[in-house]
């Protein structure tokens, strides 16, 4: 049976969002293209001619997950406008984000992963990661630029850091404490 162009690209749209939660939830390695495609509510026999490989999937599953995350930060901001950095910085060095990790910073789910993927994932979390360094700059407390895009490209691997080090961690208080370090430490050299 033959869909419509619309149902293709809202049918394309939900194996991309499925994809973006389970890689990060599993790892690229962790689940095939079969698992990904059930999960989706899809079979996987076209798979291929949709996505041309499991990588080029993960690129894209890759940019709608930090597409997401940023519209999240544009959410907290939103609610505490006084001061951004701080409410950037305490939603993802959250428990909550710690936990969540299917719905949580691709990057600090698949780093790891991601440095020995193809240049093709890597081109488009370099993309993603630059556009969250960029929403990081302006809010930055420093009034020279320069000073902004330093911090925000330190205290964003500082998140990203912490962040995979806390989920890494069985004891609870060390992964809180890691966190709670690192927002003290961003929001007061600023």
């Amino acid at each position: 049976m033959k869909v419509s162009k619309q149902q293709a690209a809202q049918n394309r749209e939900r194996v991309v969002e499925t994809a973006a939660k389970l890689f990060r939830e599993h790892g690229y390695n962790g689940i095939g293209v079969a698992d990904l495609m059930k999960a989706a509510g899809m079979t996987h026999g076209g798979f291929y001619a949709k996505f041309g490989s499991k990588e080029a999937l993960l690129a894209e599953a890759a940019a709608k997950a930090i597409e997401v995350s940023m519209e999240d930060w544009d959410r907290v901001v939103a609610k505490q406008p006084g001061d951004p950095l701080r409410a950037v910085t305490e939603a993802y060095l959250s428990p909550l984000h710690r936990d969540q990790i299917g719905r949580g910073c691709a990057i600090a789910a698949l780093g790891p992963e991601l440095s020995r993927l193809s240049d093709e994932v890597r081109d488009a979390v370099t993309d993603g990661v630059s556009k969250q360094i960029d929403k990081l700059t302006p809010i930055m407390h420093q009034a020279d630029p320069q000073a902004q895009r330093q911090s925000a490209l330190a205290a964003y691997a500082a998140m990203v850091g912490a962040l995979v080090l806390a989920r890494a961690v069985t004891d609870e208080k060390l992964s809180a404490e890691m966190m709670d370090a690192v927002l003290e430490s961003i929001n007061r050299a600023v």
